[in-house]
């Protein structure tokens, strides 16, 4: 690998910033002690910052020259709401908060990248470094764009990365389109009408409505959409009733829609809410449904994507950098790439190996209690995106 070489020098001090920043996870919004540390790591550097986009949101300012061009890289900071169950030295001090998505390691390659940015500045232009609160179900990057990212720090493009479990370390996955899938969620109240449990036929039992429904609502996927869309319908929760012999007057559905493309988002929510008013009209119920819609697909854009793979080939060579098959997990990064050009990519976390004495039995997966970023990530990450700064902003406009 053409790692730069001061960045792997001092490799040590970031990762010792990063199992202090997953020893201290802050879920999000909360992300005060995370940010405080970033703002202070960029203002020891140099690094002129701007601080309250999205609440806890830090941004920093490496400039150099004259030059007219511009770029953003983001990582982001906020760790998820569950037990950790590693007990390794640097394990969660925060019992129900743990970094198991590698949020963490993200800060430290970026915080790694803006280090050798500020000192060598071997570029001509401004690189934004946006270090980005609440992507775990926030909607950081919607916030963060809502309080002036984009007008405050005019940016041609933006990059995000996020590692991935399972590629071997020194390979990286990117493609052009769809990464990752849309996140929206539903619910669905059937509403019956109660009676005693042995005396069914004097109600309306909303239980095996609700479960009719679910099942119909398989076919949506397998009989609605093109056979090469991709796309995934939960029902994950259900409730109904208080007592074993009372049928209840109500049972509520809960879940989630995954979708690589608005108009399969679009097509599933009217079919949904078709299949489930229909259902409940045949068994004399009503169907009371709703559908939000969270994170979009995050979408590469092709210009921009071309070139991260040529940047990343030139560190791993071309055969280590992969085509990404689109994962069907969300990431709010996609509201960054709607508003700009940009692309998102993948690098390597290994299998697990990595993990020191005292980790969790389960699988270093994400959002598993077992799972730690491996920091021999943390010299190739910020390598790729001192890189990416450094040839967008001398590659001709």
């Amino acid at each position: 690998m053409n790692l730069i070489e001061p960045i792997l020098a001092d490799a040590a001090s970031i990762t010792a910033l990063r199992r202090d920043l997953h020893a201290h996870p802050e879920l999000c919004y909360e992300e005060h002690r995370t940010a405080d540390l970033v703002a202070r790591s960029l203002t020891e550097w140099g690094i002129p910052i701007h601080r309250g986009l999205g609440k806890t949101g830090v941004v920093g300012i490496v400039k150099n020259g004259g030059g007219p061009r511009t770029v953003g890289l983001r990582a982001d900071m906020d760790a998820l709401p569950m037990t950790e169950h590693n007990t390794f030295a640097h394990a969660s001090r925060h019992a129900g908060k743990m970094h198991a998505c590698g949020h963490d390691g993200h800060t430290a390659m970026l915080l790694a990248a803006a280090k050798h940015l500020a000192k060598h500045r071997n570029f001509d232009g401004t690189v934004y470094l946006v270090f980005q609160p609440a992507e775990e179900g926030g909607a950081g990057a919607r916030a963060m764009i809502d309080d002036g990212l984009f007008d405050k720090f005019p940016m041609e493009a933006i990059f995000g990365a996020h590692n991935w479990p399972g590629y071997p370390v020194g390979t990286f996955g990117v493609s052009v389109g769809p990464m990752l899938a849309s996140g929206s969620q539903f619910k669905l109240n059937v509403r019956g009408k109660g009676a005693h449990a042995a005396l069914a036929y004097m109600g309306v039992d909303p239980v095996p409505v609700a479960c009719e429904i679910v099942l119909a609502w398989q076919t949506i996927v397998s009989r609605n959409l093109r056979a090469m869309e991709s796309a995934v319908i939960s029902a994950t929760m259900i409730h109904a009733g208080e007592a074993m012999n009372v049928i209840p007057d109500s049972a509520e559905l809960k879940g989630t829609v995954r979708t690589l493309s608005d108009e399969a988002t679009d097509l599933i929510e009217r079919r949904m809410r078709e299949v489930a008013e229909g259902i409940c009209a045949a068994h004399g119920a009503q169907a009371e449904f709703e559908f939000n819609r969270g994170y979009p697909v995050t979408m590469n854009h092709a210009a921009e994507t071309h070139f991260v793979r040529g940047v990343l080939g030139g560190i791993v060579g071309e055969a280590n950098v992969r085509p990404f098959e689109p994962s069907m997990a969300s990431e709010d990064f996609a509201f960054m790439l709607k508003a700009k050009p940009g692309c998102y990519f993948m690098i390597g976390n290994g299998d697990g190996d990595h993990r020191h004495a005292g980790h969790g039995m389960g699988p270093c997966t994400l959002h598993n209690p077992s799972y730690d970023f491996n920091d021999e990530l943390i010299p190739l990450g910020a390598t790729a995106w001192v890189r990416i700064a450094e040839e967008w902003l001398r590659t001709p406009r």
